[in-house]
C-alpha cells in the first residue's frame, strides 16, 4: 500500500487508510483499531505522500525520511518511543535528518513522525520507495 493512500485526520488519534470516497467526503478505516469512520469534506486531511519536512537546503518529502528511519533503525520500529522528551526526540531526528530545519520543525512534528513511522511499521507498510509503491506492496 501506498502513502498516497494513508490519511492523518485533525483531531482524530493515528494514522487512516482510505477506503472509498463518497458524496460527502470519504470513508477511512483506522490503522490502529480497525474502526471504519466517515470523513466530510471539511475536515483537515493530510495525505502522508504529499507532506515534507523542512531541511536547511529545501523540503523532503515524508516518505524518504521514513526511508531515512527504515535505514537507522535496519528496517525495524524505532529506537525511542514518540512519547519520548523533547531532548530525546530532536536527538533521535537530528541522527535521521542532520540537516533538518531545527526553526522549523518542531518536536510535535517529530513526535508524529516517530508515531507514524511505527505506526506503518505494525501494518506492514514498509515499502516508502518512490514509484515502487505499487509493486513492491502487493504481499498485504
Amino acid at each position: 500500500m501506498s502513502l498516497d493512500k494513508i490519511l492523518s485526520i485533525a483531531g482524530k488519534p493515528g494514522l487512516y487508510k482510505l477506503i472509498t470516497q463518497t458524496r460527502a467526503g470519504f470513508v477511512a478505516e483506522s490503522l490502529l483499531d480497525g474502526k471504519r469512520i466517515t470523513v466530510g469534506l471539511r475536515n483537515n486531511v493530510s495525505v502522508l505522500s504529499e507532506i515534507a519536512i523542512y531541511t536547511l537546503e529545501e523540503e523532503l518529502p515524508l516518505r524518504e525520511v521514513f526511508l531515512k528511519i527504515q535505514v537507522k533503525e535496519k528496517g525495524g520500529k524505532t529506537a525511542i518511543p514518540h512519547k519520548s522528551d523533547k531532548l530525546k526526540l530532536e536527538e533521535y531526528f537530528f541522527e535521521v535528518l542532520p540537516n533538518y530545519d531545527e526553526d522549523r520543525v518542531y518536536s510535535s512534528d517529530i513526535k508524529k513522525v516517530v508515531q507514524w513511522y511505527n505506526i506503518l511499521h505494525e501494518n506492514g507498510i514498509t515499502d516508502f520507495s518512490d514509484k515502487g509503491e505499487e509493486e513492491g506492496s502487493e504481499e498485504e
